[in-house]
């Protein structure tokens, strides 16, 4: 075979010969050569993607050390009037949070998406209501809660994390810790606030979801805390995607497969018996065989049962409104002598099962701080010290996968009871802002949580004045 080559109308003569040597080759040298012609371009992205990725995670590790965390107690007024509807405004705000950094963003200054943490806490059955962001959004925080309460109180407090041991085994006290997760896919919604109304007269009433969680967190007693926490991080529309797509799903009663190479991999050996068949078939017949292709209909929702569409309106209710990342945990700590987990565990996991509707989503447990079989004592070490961190340095991609909760649902989880709810030692705030009568005495219970200290910045260290003179030597 004579060497391939041709030459260009500029006169460039470009020689195939190379190429034509290759190809000529048997398929296992051939493949040898050209995974060595190519297979380094392939290892070589690989790595750079690898590299990248540890490159941007250390850049932003380095710069969330400078990042400065407030934890603020709030407590509202006693006969405040709000529905979780407020709350889910709340959320709603503090969507603004989300930021999109650029390339030098996110891989030279290692800028990334801060998140919040929501939680309610027991300690000794002492409730407190609070909320941890980092100082770059603490006027978010404050505005969006005063926006709906006016009325309220909000303090910045030392960190409750340091009162109970940071390792275990210790020998005062115990831990146990539980993370939730959602039993389906993220489109499919949790029972929400509006349906816990119900008619007994003419008006309609309100039984509050947060009652069940609350009188759990009540039982708590001496030498015991319960701590619960939703880490809340700024979303974008992508995981509304996912939820389009199962609708459709569900309407055509089709399951959508992705136009990836692994798919179209997996489809050849199909095509191909196809195609064999469709040879045979035309050898023995003399004719050459159509294939049919039976169309059916597309789906409508007029097609579906009651159960179904409703399942499908849900659906769309939820991504029809703005969506957070989502971590829930739940950690009970208490000295040895009075550590009783199931007393409350058991209530508040019971008082999530509120949330759940068939064929919908649920709240459900995911991760427990308990382990079997083989080195047990040793898993269970290693599970506590590893729940305690994420949990007292509120982590997002520690333990179970994160997952999306929309503002309604999230209002529905946490937010401020109603008046009604008798929680004796839910702390509110004990005085309405304004101007009393001169004064007049009023009543409040005690915060065990430490208010956080700060120096005005205006008062300077003054030196000590110098001695008289006759008491100066020299």
């Amino acid at each position: 075979m004579e060497p391939f080559g041709f030459s260009s109308t500029f006169g460039i003569t470009i020689n195939m010969e190379f190429w034509d040597w290759v190809l000529a080759q048997p398929s296992g040298d051939l493949i040898k050569i050209i995974y060595a012609i190519i297979g380094w371009v392939v290892l070589s992205l690989i790595f750079f993607y690898m590299a990248s990725e540890l490159w941007v995670v250390y850049r932003s590790k380095k710069a969330s050390i400078e990042w400065n965390w407030v934890l603020l107690a709030v407590d509202v007024p006693p006969l405040c009037l709000q529905t979780p509807k407020a709350v889910e405004q709340i959320f709603a705000q503090l969507s603004g949070a989300k930021i999109s950094p650029n390339i030098g963003a996110k891989y030279w200054l290692g800028k990334k998406q801060k998140w919040f943490s929501f939680e309610i806490i027991s300690i000794e059955g002492y409730i407190q209501f609070l909320i941890r962001t980092e100082s770059e959004f603490r006027d978010l925080v404050e505005a969006s809660i005063y926006a709906q309460y006016p009325d309220a109180e909000i303090t910045e407090v030392e960190d409750y994390v340091a009162e109970i041991p940071q390792k275990y085994p210790s020998e005062t006290h115990e831990l146990f810790g539980i993370e939730f997760g959602l039993a389906q896919q993220d489109a499919y919604p949790i029972r929400t606030y509006e349906e816990f109304e119900y008619n007994i007269s003419k008006d309609a009433v309100f039984s509050d979801p947060m009652a069940a969680i609350l009188e759990n967190f009540s039982r708590v007693g001496h030498g015991e805390q319960v701590w619960l926490q939703i880490i809340l991080e700024p979303s974008s529309n992508d995981w509304k995607e996912k939820g389009i797509k199962l609708i459709k799903e569900l309407v055509t009663g089709k399951k959508e497969q992705g136009n990836t190479i692994i798919n179209k991999i997996g489809d050849l050996p199909m095509s191909a018996m196809k195609q064999i068949f469709k040879l045979i078939n035309s050898s023995l017949t003399g004719m050459p065989v159509e294939e049919v292709v039976e169309e059916k209909p597309p789906g409508k929702m007029t097609d579906l049962t009651p159960g179904a569409k409703g399942v499908v309106e849900s659906i769309e209710d939820k991504i029809s409104k703005i969506g957070f990342k989502t971590k829930m945990r739940l950690l009970y700590s208490a000295r040895k002598e009075v550590f009783a987990p199931n007393k409350s565990l058991d209530g508040i996991a019971g008082a999530l099962n509120q949330f759940f509707i068939i064929s919908r989503n649920a709240i459900v447990p995911k991760y427990i701080t308990k382990a079997d079989y083989a080195f047990k004592n040793e898993r269970m070490k290693m599970m506590k010290n590893k729940f305690y961190k994420s949990f007292s340095l509120r982590r997002m991609k520690s333990g179970v996968t994160p997952y999306i909760l929309n503002i309604e649902e999230l209002a529905t989880v946490w937010h401020f009871p109603l008046p009604f709810v008798k929680t004796p030692l839910l702390q509110k705030s004990g005085a309405k802002r304004g101007e009393p009568p001169i004064n007049l005495p009023f009543e409040t219970s005690e915060m065990p949580l430490r208010p956080k200290m700060k120096t005005p910045a205006s008062e300077e260290v003054k030196p000590p004045e110098p001695p008289p003179p006759e008491l100066q030597y020299g």
